[in-house]
């Protein structure tokens, strides 16, 4: 009798203890069920690291629709020696830009027509150093003398300098490196001499393999014209065709460009801007260049939109077009550079979300960019989602009134990187 009683206690605690965890169950199940989520956006402002760019001494840059700017600084500007680094010139730069909400594309670079040197006293000093001056563009223009060794070693060091303190910067969007006038790659008008008033091969070799090294972060880029198998080493050298770094042009929309600056994109790797940035200037070539840059058909039959897209843009310096375009057709021209991001599914539970994003812009985000719901961010990035491409992205995190944003770590204040979205 006693062990019938045991026995039927048992037979009750066991259909209770059933009982209570197939409601737990039930429960959890429809607490965890995914519920599509009403979601509608619209991106209209330009996006971070996107669209036309001016210098930042433009007095437009206060209220245009941009989100870079631009500027040239030498080394001088910088190193007082070969020990004594003052970065003072570029940290002030770095705040004007973003107080803003902008973020800076600089170009390190030693010769400018008109301009001394861009070498530091202490280099150019040096026993056996030798500034070639001479006229370039009708002006007196100092190049620098790179058969000396101490200037090679000093610009490898700076760069290892710079990258340590700044390469994560979120101030700095892009950096554009080279040699030459304005760091383009070419002496056109002066005395082009390689290994000496312009560098030789093995160093040009020696700084883009430095360089890959010294940026983690931080995209860098180099011009166009470094397609010139006479005076760079970048054409035939597969090693140095690896390297990831991106494209400027500085005479993007010339009426030749066909036939004269595309040849380089090609030559330098027309898939590159998978990995790094695509970039460059409105031509100067002639005024209209500039005048109908943005103009329905370009300047030369070819509209802005569909030259851009060709060679997936991000930016196009064009610090003349607050002249001639009102604000609404720079940011209409500037929203179709770059990436830009669109929500096709949002499901989410009371704990998790799964979302699907699309790129429908013409190039990647070179940084990473994570969907972020409730303030909890994915553990995958947007970072390399090419145009066309889709990914879906999980979130330990949800409810019906989930909010969702998209993080970047590397963004200043007043920037933020939108989506559209038009999900019921």
């Amino acid at each position: 009798m006693k062990f019938s009683i045991q026995v039927r206690d048992f037979r009750v605690f066991a259909i209770a203890s059933l009982t209570v965890w197939l409601i737990w169950s039930a429960v959890g199940c429809i607490a965890d069920e995914m519920r599509p989520i009403a979601i509608k956006s619209t991106v209209t402002e330009v996006q971070p690291m996107t669209g036309i760019v001016l210098w930042t001494t433009n007095a437009a840059v206060a209220k245009a629709p941009i989100q870079l700017e631009y500027s040239y600084m030498t080394y001088a500007q910088i190193a007082k020696s070969d020990e004594e680094y003052d970065w003072t010139p570029l940290e002030r730069l770095l705040d004007q830009v973003a107080s803003r909400g902008h973020q800076l594309v600089l170009r390190w670079h030693d010769t400018y027509v008109g301009q001394a040197t861009g070498v530091p006293q202490t280099i150019t000093s040096l026993p056996g150093y030798k500034t070639t001056r001479a006229m370039s563009e009708k002006k007196p223009t100092e190049f620098p003398d790179w058969s000396h060794p101490k200037l090679k070693l000093f610009v490898l060091n700076f760069f290892w300098r710079f990258t340590e303190k700044y390469d994560r910067d979120s101030r700095l969007a892009f950096v554009q490196v080279g040699f030459g006038l304005w760091a383009e790659y070419h002496i056109y008008d002066g005395p082009m001499r390689l290994g000496e008033t312009f560098p030789a091969k093995d160093f040009q070799t020696e700084f883009a393999k430095h360089l890959s090294m010294c940026f983690h972060a931080t995209p860098w880029m180099i011009s166009v014209d470094a397609a010139d198998a006479d005076r760079a080493p970048y054409v035939g050298n597969e090693e140095l065709l690896a390297l990831r770094f991106g494209l400027f042009d500085d005479s993007f929309n010339h009426a030749r460009h066909a036939q004269e600056n595309e040849p380089n994109w090609n030559a330098l790797g027309r898939d590159r801007w998978k990995d790094a940035p695509a970039g460059g200037e409105f031509s100067f070539f002639k005024k209209v260049d500039q005048s109908k840059a943005l103009a329905p058909s370009g300047p030369h039959g070819i509209p802005f939109q569909k030259m851009t897209a060709d060679f997936h843009v991000s930016f196009i310096i064009g610090d003349d077009q607050p002249r001639f375009q009102k604000n609404e057709r720079i940011r209409e021209a500037s929203l179709s550079c770059g990436y830009r991001f669109q929500i096709d599914k949002f499901d989410a539970s009371e704990t998790i979300s799964q979302i699907e994003i699309s790129n429908t812009g013409i190039a990647p985000i070179y940084y990473d960019a994570f969907p972020t719901v409730n303030g909890v961010r994915s553990g995958e990035s947007l970072k390399g989602l090419l145009p066309g491409q889709h990914r879906t992205f999980r979130v330990s995190a949800g409810g019906s009134k989930s909010k969702l944003t998209i993080d970047c770590d590397r963004l200043v204040k007043g920037q933020s990187i939108g989506f559209d979205a038009n999900l019921q």
